[in-house]
């Protein structure tokens, strides 16, 4: 499989999108919009602890407070009070609080055992690591089991246990990589927990000791912040959306990165030196005159993703639609029907539509409850085929999923782990007119859609001159006119353009259109 990092920047707004053999299967998007919190490490303060859901919720500073289960509160109750200090206020006075002893799973042959978990009362100081972003009215996710990712290793503070990827398929090497961590451990007498990455097979021991060290290096600098931070606090800060998928996804499998623009090629460049030298020669700044995202074909698959029905290869389509409790996808056949037998063209359509909804689900990062509704099949051997298939195009996601097989209804259920908040409700936002019950085009992409448009009027070099008009909706007109100097004097200025901005009733919100003065000639779609 052919795979491929292709990242578009601008002042704005940078997209790192993955390609495998040519087709877009994952769309990461970073603006000022849109700030990534996932591995973010926080002192907070517990709000409110309610045993009844088992969970507590946590001030951070945020809008909402942060939402932690029971479940996601470690065994490192000593290490963490050593480290917050016995002087913590807390605030008796909440008849909810008490001591948490979540059930655990009982045995059929020993009785039901209660592990004692750190008591958490109303305004106790904890230390807490962002895993889920804020969706709708959800607040963030966090655990108290803190770790720190490397490139070649995920630091354990609170832990004491090594172990390595359940990718690594060679023991000795397993064994090797783990006495790298544990002989170091031992000579500097410390005591933390490590997981290696998959990335570390075959690593040199002074490449694995070094990113330790570096990981080692910011927890100490953590632990100064956390005895005299004053909650809610920021103790660490993770990586950029582009730099985190650098560090995680930029493997030995990956044909080569690139970017248009020097100032990301040349942050990327010293990033990869430093942590990953061996691919430096992968990584190519972009030089070409047409825009990046048009000649992969990105740009178009991205607009897809805004769309609930996406067309399949061999004539059918699928209607991808979400509710307030799930995502519901329904397969429909359209006019294909090239074998005469009704069963063999069901299977044939319900096969390419398996590998084409794994691809949307992962590209628009659908996270949750899943329901597939898949052409009727009777045979038991052809429900299967398509439960196999499934899994097998699972097996390139890298968040858990479970899959349960075909009903005989024809339904697969799904369930995925959510991390952050969609593609599509990154780029979009609620419709003013109906009140929340569809979804329109973000006015901050239409406005970066109508930069490309220029960008790719500029790069013609038998482009009509003159002065140019910009037709846009109201709504779109009055966020380019915000500022002190109005978002639309900024992008003329940076282009060295005339362009003259008028309102349109009668256009659709996410539309919009270029004429040129001199001739009234449309010239949108020339560029588009």
């Amino acid at each position: 499989m052919k795979k491929e990092i292709v990242i578009n920047s601008n002042a704005d707004e940078s997209r790192i999108a993955i390609t495998e053999d040519g087709k877009l299967s994952e769309l990461f998007i970073e603006n000022e919009e849109y700030e990534r919190v996932i591995g973010d490490i926080y002192l907070g303060k517990v709000a409110k602890v309610i045993p009844g859901i088992k969970a507590a919720f946590i001030d951070l500073g945020f809008k909402q407070d942060a939402f932690l289960h029971f479940s996601d509160v470690g065994d490192q109750a000593e290490d963490m009070k050593a480290l917050l200090g016995s002087d913590a206020e807390v605030d008796d006075d909440d008849d909810e609080d008490e001591e948490i002893v979540p059930a655990q799973k009982q045995s059929s042959r020993q009785p039901q055992k209660r592990r004692q978990l750190p008591r958490l009362e109303r305004g106790q100081r904890i230390i807490v690591q962002i895993t889920k972003e804020p969706v709708g009215n959800k607040g963030v996710r966090v655990t108290s089991k803190v770790s720190l990712p490397g490139r070649y290793l995920v630091f354990l503070p609170f832990e004491n246990k090594v172990n390595a990827s359940k990718q690594i398929q060679n023991m000795r090497e397993k064994r090797r990589l783990k006495n790298i961590v544990r002989n170091y451990r031992t000579s500097k007498g410390l005591e933390f927990g490590a997981i290696l990455r998959t990335v570390a097979e075959e690593q040199d021991e002074k490449a694995i000791v070094e990113d330790l060290e570096n990981l080692y290096n910011i927890w100490k600098d953590i632990e100064k912040q956390i005895k005299t931070g004053v909650p809610p606090a920021l103790l660490y800060k993770d990586l950029t959306v582009t730099t985190s998928v650098i560090r995680d996804l930029f493997r030995d499998d990956v044909e080569k990165v690139l970017v248009d623009t020097k100032k990301m090629f040349k942050e990327i460049q010293q990033y990869v030196k430093v942590n990953s030298p061996d691919l430096l020669d992968k990584v190519e700044l972009y030089k070409g005159n047409k825009a990046l995202f048009d000649i992969y074909g990105i740009e178009a698959e991205i607009h897809q993703t805004l769309s609930k029905h996406v067309p399949l290869k061999i004539g059918g389509h699928l209607i991808i639609e979400k509710t307030e409790a799930m995502y519901v996808i329904d397969v429909n056949s359209g006019k294909y029907a090239k074998s005469k037998d009704q069963e063999t063209n069901s299977l044939k359509t319900n096969l390419d539509a398996s590998r084409e909804i794994v691809r949307q689900i992962r590209l628009r990062d659908l996270g949750g409850i899943i329901v597939i509704d898949f052409i009727d099949v009777y045979d038991d051997k052809n429900k299967k085929k398509v439960y196999d298939e499934l899994k097998k195009e699972f097996k390139k996601d890298r968040a858990k999923v479970t899959i349960l097989p075909m009903s005989e209804f024809g339904l697969v259920q799904i369930t995925r782990q959510r991390v952050r908040e969609n593609v599509v409700r990154s780029i979009t936002e609620q419709c003013p007119l109906c009140g929340g019950s569809g979804i329109i085009e973000s006015s901050t992409n239409i406005l970066t859609r109508i930069e490309r448009w220029i960008k790719r009027y500029k790069l013609d070099k038998n482009k009509p001159s003159g002065k140019l008009i910009l037709k846009v909706h109201p709504m779109v007109y009055t966020t380019l006119r915000e500022g002190t100097i109005s978002n639309m004097t900024k992008i003329a200025f940076r282009y060295l353009l005339r362009i003259t901005l008028e309102e349109d009733s009668s256009l659709a919100f996410q539309d919009f259109r270029f004429i040129r003065a001199k001739t009234e000639e449309d010239l949108t779609a020339k560029y588009s």
